[in-house]
């Protein structure tokens, strides 16, 4: 595997190469990161991974500077997969100037759920992503659906730039009690990360909720989203939210769209201590 921080070298090894896949990461990669890089075998080759953790998606109070780099180990994890290119960059070699253009998703996309919770993330999250892009320009690139907000936004963006990129989304990996793998989960005490599963199992619960109001409309799905942001607080978590959502867009659905069918996703984002945890469950 070659290990690269400069864009005109990883450029120079990728000429003539109109078929690779790309999975950009934050490093500190686990089990969910290397079924991306398999993804990613699957639908093209060479396969190209980075490692950057992108200061500009990191609010002023958020975990930038403690954020877990763990390169070596990621480095060893990448030789087993077979990855081609470790695209490494520093700041420096990222952003050789300020980066002064940022991309800017629109609000009714990019300021809801994590957005909301999390302003300037998306904008930091597209910026860096565009740019790798233009370095790496892949064929694929290959995103998590743990991270299902980040996903449709940076599909979108590359429909709309007309980027040459398919947008590839890849199955969350969970561990054997449910929890969905993150490298945020090593922040965990041995007490919450024995509480944490509890997470997908409210996820579960209101997807029991919402597909039972297709017999009964004794409740809404606002109701419901309330009954779960309590149960959740009542364990000792504090939650940011759980929405329930159209796949399509993201918009609040309804009790019609439930019963026409429209396909549904709950979201939700809480913390345990001080370890912010995000997971989703397709309906």
């Amino acid at each position: 595997m070659k290990i690269i921080s400069d864009i005109q070298e990883l450029r120079d090894h990728l000429r003539g190469q109109n078929r690779a896949s790309f999975v950009p990461t934050m490093g500190n990669l686990h089990e969910g990161h290397l079924s991306l890089m398999r993804l990613a075998r699957q639908h093209g080759d060479p396969v190209v991974a980075s490692i950057f953790v992108n200061r500009m998606q990191f609010g002023p109070n958020e975990d930038f500077d403690s954020y877990p780099r763990t390169m070596q180990a990621d480095i060893e994890k990448l030789e087993k997969e077979g990855v081609y290119i470790l695209f490494a960059p520093t700041e420096r070699d990222l952003y050789p100037q300020p980066q002064e253009y940022r991309v800017d998703p629109p609000q009714q996309l990019g300021d809801i759920l994590e957005g909301e919770f999390r302003p300037g993330f998306f904008k930091g999250v597209c910026t860096v992503v565009l740019k790798l892009f233009s370095c790496v320009q892949p064929k694929v690139a290959v995103f998590g659906k743990k991270d299902y907000q980040q996903l449709m936004i940076i599909r979108r963006m590359a429909k709309q730039f007309a980027l040459p990129v398919e947008i590839i989304p890849g199955e969350t990996i969970r561990a054997e009690d449910g929890l969905a793998l993150s490298s945020r989960n090593g922040y965990l005490s041995t007490e919450e990360r024995a509480e944490a599963p509890e997470l997908q199992k409210v996820l579960k619960e209101v997807r029991e909720r919402v597909l039972q109001l297709k017999d009964r409309t004794s409740q809404s799905i606002s109701e419901i989203e309330k009954v779960a942001v309590a149960s959740l607080a009542g364990r000792g978590w504090q939650p940011d939210y759980i929405a329930i959502r159209q796949q399509s867009d993201l918009a609040p659905a309804s009790n019609e769209q439930l019963q026409a069918g429209e396909p549904l996703v709950i979201l939700t984002a809480a913390k345990l201590g001080k370890t912010r945890l995000i997971d989703n469950l397709e309906i």
